[in-house]
């Protein structure tokens, strides 16, 4: 697995399995739900704190596309930061190697109906 990274929804977002990809030297990018649910809050109510500040003083990436077919149109922001800003998280130092969280909001468009999501990813 050398120089891979995989990607795992929240089911798989286990510090042990965290461990194992670090260890066969890959990196990871979990996906972080409600399974977690002290540090999903954490990093949930620190996103919405920095979008209502507009990131002010943090240092962050920040990217947005619009993906359109199928009769369908998905438009994507996405925000990147090193954890580095945020007060320690829950059981943080057993997430080996984690350096990153991410939020992705995807407002998806279909016929006549458009939604909305919020995910976020932890990752090395």
């Amino acid at each position: 697995m050398v120089g891979c990274i995989i990607t795992i929804d929240a089911m798989g977002t286990q510090t042990g399995i965290a461990s194992q990809i670090l260890n066969a030297k890959a990196d990871y990018v979990l996906a972080l739900k409600g399974n977690h649910p002290t540090l999903y809050g954490q990093v949930k109510n620190w996103f919405e704190q920095q979008l209502y500040q507009d990131f002010k003083g943090i240092i962050h990436s920040y990217d947005k596309r619009v993906e359109k077919g199928h009769h369908r149109t998905e438009k994507r922001q996405i925000w990147c930061v090193p954890i580095s800003p945020l007060q320690t998280l829950h059981n943080q130092d057993n997430w080996v190697g984690l350096k990153w969280v991410v939020m992705v909001v995807r407002v998806p468009h279909l016929w006549n109906k458009t939604t909305s999501e919020v995910q976020f990813y932890q990752l090395v």
